[in-house]
């Protein structure tokens, strides 16, 4: 039984061992004759062109209202009337809210009457002394009372004018924090009132850039919409700060905008670019172009190349580029390229250096420098 078994055995490894004979030789064969190349790889590609970007500073901004202020109590008193609903415009002058002022009113009739009375004094006194009856000392101090009374009474129609609260300037006001009937103290907030329009934005550039920037010079901001879509803003520079931050080594800058709809708030974050001259000339590529690598960015080229038999085919070099800033779906390659090349824009994951290459433009990666989003439009509002 074990030799028929040892025999069995003997015979299944002789028949592997020729099979596998067999085929290692077919596959050497079929090396030979170049049939087991992989097909090339289907890619799109676009032709390097040299354009030239503006030179620009970008940076995260905050809007600051040009006014901005939370009206308060200046005199504690009780609410009387409130002559205003939260979210309104109001003009410069417009009553927001009234204090109690009856003991104040009563105080002035008392004032007015003691007023009276000395400026009778006075002019009996004036009798008196041009007849030579009264002394002139007892003259002054008519004199003194009358206008001690005057100031009194002045003194009291300010108060009562303190406690009727304005709106020191034009403005949209926000939400009301005070009740009719509460009592207020000195200095406790009644509601915050903002100047919309125009507006300022305030942000900061590296201390290196101070002397490029210049009063008067446009930046443009953008504001992200809720609904999608950047809202566009054309600004100047109104300021620049005296002064560098320690802490970062910026210096702050001002631009002012117009803001007629109010789409601005403050508070806001928004992004900031300052164009601040013609720039160098680059070539803009897709950012799906790039191969970012930890040892160096690269692009590949596509050209004419030759197999081990001597047969042409597109193929691909990889070359190495450095890079710039970006814009919109573009990356600005600085050098590493010349106008003219054939560079691959998508499908670069799967490329190594020398790979052969289907060209398929059909269907292109986004190389717009401004995307938008599908069914959305971008919206422009007016200039300073």
């Amino acid at each position: 039984m074990k030799r028929r078994m040892t025999l069995m055995l003997s015979l299944v490894a002789a028949f592997v061992a020729a099979v596998a004979t067999l085929k290692v030789g077919q596959l050497r064969a079929a090396g030979a004759q170049g049939a087991f190349k992989p097909p090339p790889e289907a890619v799109t590609t676009a032709v390097a062109r040299e354009e030239r970007w503006p030179d620009t500073l970008t940076a995260i901004g905050t809007v600051v209202a040009v006014q901005g202020v939370s009206v308060s109590a200046d005199l504690p008193g009780v609410v009387d009337r409130i002559g205003f609903e939260s979210g309104r415009r109001v003009e410069k002058g417009t009553v927001l809210v009234e204090l109690d002022t009856r003991q104040e009113r009563a105080q002035l009739a008392a004032a007015e009457a003691q007023l009276e009375l000395a400026r009778l004094n006075l002019e009996r006194a004036g009798g008196l002394r041009d007849g030579g009856v009264l002394a002139q000392a007892d003259y002054d101090r008519a004199v003194a009372e009358q206008r001690e009374g005057a100031a009194r009474v002045g003194e009291i129609r300010a108060t009562i004018e303190r406690k009727t609260i304005r709106a020191p300037f034009a403005g949209i006001l926000g939400i009301r924090k005070v009740n009719l009937g509460q009592y207020l103290a000195a200095g406790d907030v009644i509601v915050p009132l903002q100047s919309l329009d125009p507006i300022y934005v305030g942000f900061s550039f590296p201390q290196q850039e101070v002397g490029r920037l210049r009063k008067g010079a446009a930046v443009t901001v953008r504001a992200q919409d809720a609904s999608g879509p950047a809202t566009r803003f054309e600004a100047r520079i109104t300021a620049v700060d005296s002064v560098v931050d320690e802490a970062t080594r910026n210096v702050g800058v001002q631009a002012t905008l117009a803001n007629p709809d109010g789409l601005l708030r403050p508070g806001m974050f928004v992004e900031v670019e300052a164009v601040l001259g013609e720039g160098e000339p680059v070539i803009a590529l897709p950012g799906s172009a790039i191969s970012y690598a930890p040892y160096g960015d690269s692009v590949f080229v596509v050209g004419q190349m030759k197999g081990p038999g001597g047969t042409p085919y597109r193929g691909v070099q990889q070359q190495f580029v450095k890079l710039g800033p970006s814009r919109g779906d573009q990356v600005a390659v600085l050098s590493g390229l010349k106008p003219g090349q054939e560079v691959v824009t998508s499908g670069v994951f799967k490329l190594r250096p020398g790979a052969a290459v289907e060209v398929d433009n059909r269907v292109r990666p986004g190389n717009d420098p401004a995307p938008k989003p599908q069914r959305s439009e971008e919206r422009r509002v007016g200039k300073v």
